[in-house]
């Protein structure tokens, strides 16, 4: 049975819609999301309701990590702190509460599931990370395959025997070889960052079938950058929707 990865929401209640709604066509039920449910877009109240309405567990992203603590946005960039103190406004003193029950880390079906890098690091960006050290982590790594977020990339990396392998997550299906770990980077439904492709991202995995297969799903993003510009969000992350701005 495969199990859907979202990750890097970001306030993107249409995109997260338009990933359910294929979800629900190819008959998919079991989902993780990666964090930063919220950020960025307009609906992040939303974003977080239809999660808990679907039962699709989610941990901690730094952008809810950030709600949690001033201290805790000394890691954003200024657009990006911008950004989140937008998103304070638009959150109440109950999902504020909610966010600190999230967990750093989850491990479902064998996989481990972790916003930034393993095993439960929330702000460490995957192509921030050496060869060795990645060696190292995946080494030592309990489960086989480990998926993150946080870049909006799509990517992969195989640990093969002391051999360190790396490419992008294309369309289509990546076998998952015998004896060898991973960690697959698997992009962003609300904020895309990769190639210019403003599609929303999602990846399906069948740890039966040892296969990952990357989802694209279009939608109208116009209406979600009209908003985003409505509530003063730097036009750098509106830009990156494709709505024509």
């Amino acid at each position: 049975m495969s199990i859907a990865v979202l990750s890097d929401i970001h306030g993107n209640l249409d995109a997260l819609r338009a990933v359910l709604a294929d979800m629900d066509a190819l008959g998919v039920a079991g989902a993780v999301s990666l964090g930063d449910v919220i950020g960025y877009g307009p609906d992040p109240e939303a974003c977080l309701a239809l999660l808990r309405e679907r039962g699709i567990p989610t941990v901690m992203g730094n952008h809810e990590h950030a709600m949690l603590r001033e201290s805790h946005k000394r890691w954003f960039n200024p657009q990006s702190r911008a950004a989140v103190e937008i998103t304070e406004t638009l959150i109440g003193p109950d999902t504020r509460e909610a966010l600190r029950t999230l967990p750093t880390s989850l491990v479902r079906g064998g996989a481990r599931f972790v916003h930034g890098y393993p095993p439960d690091n929330l702000h460490l960006y995957l192509h921030a990370v050496s060869d060795e050290r990645l060696g190292q982590t995946l080494a030592q790594m309990a489960e086989e395959v480990c998926f993150v977020g946080h870049t909006h990339d799509l990517a992969w990396i195989r640990w093969d025997n002391g051999h360190l392998t790396r490419g992008t997550l294309a369309p289509g299906v990546l076998a998952l070889d015998p004896g060898c770990r991973y960690l697959l980077n698997v992009g962003s439904v609300g904020q895309p960052r990769d190639d210019f492709d403003t599609t929303a991202k999602y990846v399906l995995h069948d740890p039966a079938a040892r296969r990952c297969e990357v989802r694209r799903v279009a939608y109208d993003a116009r209406p979600v950058a009209a908003r985003m510009l409505a509530q003063g969000v730097p036009e750098t992350f509106i830009r990156r929707l494709g709505s024509g701005r």
